[in-house]
């Protein structure tokens, strides 16, 4: 589906790949309804893409039911019909192991990551039916189907919006929606600090993790999986290595990211 003079819905437009995205489709010619639990953060976006009619700001948190069953017509009534949704809002846990992590933190990465995604497709799918041609785009992480040890709940949350997305794939084949999802590798955002890790400069430099994927070529590669109506999108060099072996031997696969994980790691 070419998204110019589309309306696409974006969460997580407030930073990151979210806000990339948002930008990039306004560069392309769509209307974008940037969503994001944070205001400021939205402004922001706003601020970067300058004077654009073509973008409208949406202050909820995915995880609310009520909240996200309220959008869709807040978003028609200032943008119009909706052709297509990009559900990129997500949260990652501290790098830490299982044993060590909190009940509030895996309940709420869970309810972000999954059902935030649930949500907003539940919200917005019966519009989409009803357009000529729509789009939704959910955005797991090569982590949702290659174990990463610090990140296991948040690896579980995004092997869950593989297989939904996946399944809902299948679901809507007879349908004019197509149906892609996203396995980012590691991308340049802020998703190393909000795990405990700070700042990887040094670690990329010496090798010790895989260099990172700008977020603006993520957002690119992203949009341009949309309008090819591709099934799934591989972004960098770590994921589309890591798919290949993983396919192969997963088992290999899973101690070959150990040993790169390891140094990193917290005792």
């Amino acid at each position: 589906m070419k998204v110019r003079g589309k309306t696409i819905v974006v969460t997580g437009a407030g930073n990151g790949i979210g806000r990339e995205l948002a930008l990039l489709l306004l560069a392309r010619g769509a209307k974008v309804a940037a969503v994001d639990i944070v205001a400021v953060f939205l402004r922001e976006t706003a601020e970067l893409a300058g004077d654009d009619a073509g973008l409208a700001l949406f202050e909820a948190d995915v995880a609310d039911r009520r909240e996200v069953e309220a959008l869709p017509a807040r978003v028609v009534e200032r943008l119009g019909a909706v052709d297509g949704i990009i559900n990129d809002a997500g949260i990652i846990q501290p790098m830490v192991k299982v044993a060590n992590l909190d009940g509030a933190t895996t309940d709420r990465v869970l309810a972000v990551n999954l059902q935030g995604v649930i949500n907003m497709t539940r919200a917005f799918l019966p519009d989409l039916l009803q357009r000529p041609e729509a789009h939704i785009v959910n955005i797991s992480s090569m982590g949702g189907f290659l174990p990463v040890p610090g990140q296991t709940v948040y690896g579980a949350s995004k092997a869950a919006v593989k297989l939904f997305t996946e399944g809902l794939h299948s679901e809507l084949r007879d349908t004019r929606v197509r149906v892609t999802v996203v396995f980012p590798g590691a991308v340049a955002t802020n998703i190393a600090v909000n795990s405990g890790l700070g700042d990887l400069t040094e670690a990329v430099a010496g090798g010790k993790v895989p260099a990172m994927v700008p977020p603006g070529t993520a957002a690119r590669r992203i949009v341009d999986g949309m309008e090819r109506d591709r099934y799934r999108v591989l972004i960098g060099r770590d994921a589309r290595l890591m798919d290949g072996l993983y396919r192969l031997d997963p088992r290999r696969a899973a101690a070959f990211i150990y040993r790169q994980m390891r140094s990193i790691l917290p005792a």
